[in-house]
């Protein structure tokens, strides 16, 4: 019958068998294993013979049920949760990708990730470029006979550069590569990169999908066959969520299609506002018509989802005179909460990066 609903009702309808004392609710299930009958059964676990869970380092009834409503909202084959949004890229990453591989990554991504392919990668014999968003000559002219995958945030972050995810699904096909998009500034709400062939999507559940700033989670969601090597990958490294932590994500994702609406609504209104603002330099959202990637916003997102960037004119010290100048908004890193707030950048999450690398990954010092 599940089947047969839309994604969104979906995620609010999709959950754990019902136990003897039927809640209406999915209980926590907040246990470290999982036991037997029968010896017999103990093995087949161990052999993947059947589903049964045996370890929450391994799966969880709590996780299973955020999984499982992560690859109904994006339209996925099958997922892994993980402790963190970072646990989800590198694994998607390092699960798959081996010495002598080749990686082709954008260089506007969030700055661990940058750090992720630009510092650890080549410790382990993973060779990594990195290209523009925007200059889809550099990213075919990047590929080299060892290429195994391409990885791309859209938006990214914090530029908000639109990447045409078509585009990117036909390079991925032609090549053979392996298509890893970053969904998290979109949301499957607002965008679904495996409509246009990525293979794997990977999400930050930190941010919009717990959406009041509570609990730290990753996700990662697509080809069942990649999903099950990075499952191999995580299960004996460990990067696994908690059950708590996947069942308050779990219950976000009920609220996911009506938050994401009026954050959108909200954010359209303060960009639109403040394209008139005399003290600005210039405003971008995906949305705006001023956008340099508006025409694709358009076609691949239902909406410009909850980000504005902006740059206030006389430097770095105006700019610290306007945060500190706030009365409502929250000075914080980390976004999708409830609460909105103000960051910037370059002081801030991307401040170790030096400023050569800065400019190639959010073009503000």
């Amino acid at each position: 019958m599940l089947k047969n609903l839309q994604p969104q009702t979906q995620a609010i309808r999709i959950q754990t068998p019902r136990t003897w004392q039927m809640e209406h609710s999915t209980p926590l299930f907040l246990t470290s294993s999982f036991t037997f009958e029968e010896a017999d059964e103990m093995r087949a676990a161990f052999a993947d013979e059947n589903d049964d869970n045996i370890y929450s380092r391994f799966s969880n009834p709590n996780v299973d049920e955020f999984v499982q409503k992560m690859c109904a909202l994006e339209g996925a084959e099958a997922g892994f949760a993980t402790a963190t949004g970072m646990a989800a890229v590198f694994s998607s990453i390092f699960g798959l990708l081996k010495q002598g591989d080749h990686l082709l990554c954008c260089s506007s991504v969030f700055r661990s990730t940058f750090t992720l392919v630009t510092k650890y990668l080549p410790r382990f014999g993973i060779d990594c470029s990195l290209v523009s968003a925007s200059d889809k000559n550099a990213w075919e002219n990047a590929i080299k006979p060892n290429t195994k995958m391409i990885f791309l945030e859209t938006p990214t972050n914090p530029q908000l550069e639109i990447i045409d995810l078509e585009w990117a699904g036909e390079l991925a096909a032609k090549h053979k590569l392996i298509l890893n998009v970053d969904n998290c500034f979109a949301t499957p709400l607002l965008q679904k990169p495996i409509k246009y062939g990525a293979h794997l999507v990977d999400h930050s559940a930190t941010k919009w999908i717990d959406g009041q700033g509570r609990v730290l989670g990753g996700v990662i969601v697509g080809n069942a066959d990649l999903v099950k090597e990075i499952y191999l990958f995580c299960r004996n490294t460990g990067p696994s969520i908690s059950p708590f932590n996947a069942w308050i994500l779990s219950k976000s994702l009920e609220t996911l299609d009506v938050r994401m609406q009026r954050h959108c609504e909200n954010a359209m209104k303060v960009a639109e506002t403040l394209q008139m603002h005399k003290k600005l330099s210039w405003v971008k959202y995906p949305f705006l018509e001023t956008h340099p990637q508006y025409k694709i916003a358009k076609r691949q997102m239902s909406a410009g989802g909850g980000i504005v960037c902006f740059e206030i004119k006389g430097g770095l010290e105006n700019g610290k005179t306007f945060l500190n100048s706030l009365q409502l908004l929250s000075m914080t890193a980390n976004l999708g909460d409830t609460r909105s707030i103000a960051s910037h950048p370059a002081s801030t999450t991307h401040s170790r990066l030096s400023e050569e690398e800065r400019l190639a990954v959010i073009n503000i010092l």
